[in-house]
């Protein structure tokens, strides 16, 4: 439940910096409702003894809430509407009557994806804080075409720095755990934070080791219900490495490498 570290964090830099921006109040409202589910799941298993934890559609169906929640908001006061930015080609689409579908499937699937990203020391912290200091230089980059990316720009910073302190205790060999409450947070942050700057698109680049994570376990699970067989030695693809007979650092290490190369190529998508 160490976790709750970097939601204490990001709060006391926001009030100490008295950002007080309608957006940055939006995006710790889904951070603490999805680190909510997380606190409960982490309650049971920590706390009750409870070895599972919320059961899957609970979990699915509180994230659900949370995700329409966002999808509605997104629209109605995001940066772009219904629009969002595509990359690479100066270009926009608008989604209109799709975009609360969509958003709410985007939602789901990163927030898990960060949350399976969380398996080894210092994987997800690291990974979420390259991520986050990415999207605070997009959306410092767009602030004078909205003044909603300030304050995007403000709480991504609060969160990339919130994940560099917790890293310290969280690296190999790890002295502290995040929990699901950590990890379902984070991807509450990463997610709300691209819904309302428009930059939804972008996450399949820069938080292209969430995305190869969560395929991973589709993959897995769909392949092994067909055949009775594995394509990846052990899921999330991080497990896949060490089974392989890499070290957890290297894992971690090259996963970091990765999304540093990642975020480069989404900034310079904008």
């Amino acid at each position: 439940m160490g976790g709750i570290i970097i939601i204490l964090a990001i709060l006391t830099s926001i009030l100490t910096g008295k950002f007080f921006m309608s957006e940055v109040w939006a995006v710790i409202f889904f951070m603490l409702g999805f680190g909510a589910i997380g606190a409960v799941d982490d309650f049971i298993k920590v706390i009750m003894r409870q070895n599972e934890g919320l059961k899957p559609a609970q979990k699915i169906f509180g994230q659900l809430i949370f995700s329409v929640l966002l999808a509605w908001y997104g629209s109605k006061y995001s940066a772009m509407g219904t629009t969002l930015m595509i990359p690479f080609v100066n270009m926009h689409i608008d989604l209109g009557v799709l975009y609360i579908p969509f958003i709410t499937f985007f939602a789901v699937g990163t927030v898990n994806a960060v949350n399976l990203t969380d398996g080894l020391d210092g994987l997800n912290t690291g990974v979420t804080l390259i991520v986050m200091a990415a999207f605070s230089l997009i959306a410092n980059s767009l602030k004078e075409t909205n003044q909603i990316y300030e304050g995007i720009s403000l709480i991504s910073a609060a969160a990339s720095g919130a994940c560099l302190g917790f890293l310290k205790h969280n690296a190999n060999p790890a002295k502290v755990f995040m929990g699901d409450i950590g990890s379902l947070a984070l991807g509450g942050i990463v997610a709300s934070v691209a819904v309302l700057s428009g930059t939804v698109l972008f996450i399949p680049i820069i938080g292209g080791i969430y995305l190869a994570e969560a395929i991973s376990v589709i993959i897995q699970v769909f392949h092994y219900k067909r055949t009775k067989r594995r394509i990846f030695k052990m899921a999330p693809l991080h497990h896949h490495f060490e089974m392989c007979g890499w070290k957890e650092t290297k894992v971690v290490a090259v996963f970091w490498i990765a999304t540093l190369i990642l975020a480069f190529i989404g900034i310079y998508s904008i």
